[in-house]
């Protein structure tokens, strides 16, 4: 038994900006992206060789969350088409129309709960699959039961490949953003320091408390290490805040146990009154298993 976890901002993003055609409602509201998800999520559905049997569906929802108090450069809604802002909320009815369960963050981020989740089930289940391809969630990897799924690139990444890729174990990460960085969540990370001289640092020395002050100590493969190591002395205190930034929590408050996200289809009923809504008459013959009594 497998369990899907899916980053449902970082998929309503990406129907976004998808090619697809613009698609409006009955009303006139921009709906390509919630029905761009709804439709990727009914194919992940229908997908055999994913099996899926158990799933969730995370949103960011507003884009803040505590990292913003600690903070002021994180990541915000600020620059957020606003076409896609106002399908926050709709594209989340959506997916509960499919009969998916959906957790809607606001305190916390969609990846702190797919990081909960991850580390709440991996023992009940064969393997969790987190569907996104983000960095961040490379520290809830855990050999081949805990894997990220890029399924726009349809790349399988586990603990083996984020070694050969990025250099670092996964509970390395965190540091290794702090040290580099992370563009789409507003981390700035150690000018100069770019993922050749974490990895490096960060497999000489374990995580940042362990990189020695003197740049002697530092492996010969770093270049220009005296320079870096002066810059990480003066920065040291902010690497250690980024790195808390990039850690994902791991006991967000969720109600579901593991029964309530199997998938019993999809409710008929709540399903079609949506398609109608939206206007979406070739989605309503999609579905290949309604939910019982339906």
């Amino acid at each position: 038994m497998r369990l899907h976890l899916i980053d449902g901002t970082y998929e309503l993003f990406r129907a976004h900006y998808s090619k697809r055609p613009p698609l409006r409602s009955p009303d006139g509201q921009d709906v390509k992206a919630t029905v761009g998800v709804a439709s990727s999520l009914l194919a992940l559905l229908h997908e055999e060789a994913e099996a899926v049997t158990h799933l969730a569906v995370a949103f960011d929802n507003p884009i803040r969350s505590f990292r913003n108090d600690l903070f002021q450069g994180y990541k915000t809604d600020d620059g957020v088409d606003p076409a896609l802002l106002a399908q926050f909320d709709q594209v989340e009815s959506a997916v509960r129309a499919l009969g998916i369960v959906v957790w809607s963050m606001d305190r916390f981020e969609a990846d702190d709960a797919l990081a909960t989740a991850a580390t709440r089930f991996r023992e009940a289940v064969t393997q969790v699959r987190i569907l996104t391809p983000d960095k961040d969630l490379g520290q809830c990897l855990e050999g081949h039961r805990v894997v990220q799924v890029d399924r726009t690139r349809k790349r399988e990444i586990d603990e083996s490949t984020l070694r050969q890729t990025r250099g670092v174990r996964p509970d390395q990460v965190a540091d290794f953003l702090a040290l580099t960085g992370d563009e789409a969540d507003g981390i700035p990370g150690v000018p100069g320091i770019g993922e050749k001289t974490a990895a490096a640092l960060l497999s000489a020395f374990g995580h940042l408390e362990g990189i020695p002050a003197s740049p002697k100590e530092w492996p010969a493969s770093v270049r220009g290490a005296e320079r870096l190591a002066k810059t990480l002395a003066e920065q040291r205190d902010a690497a250690l805040l980024y790195r808390r930034l990039a850690t994902l929590v791991t006991d967000v408050p969720l109600r579901e146990e593991l029964d309530a996200l199997r998938h019993r289809g999809v409710p008929r009923h709540r399903f079609e009154a949506w398609c109608d809504e939206l206007g979406v008459r070739t989605l309503r013959t999609r579905p290949t298993r309604w939910a019982e009594g339906d």
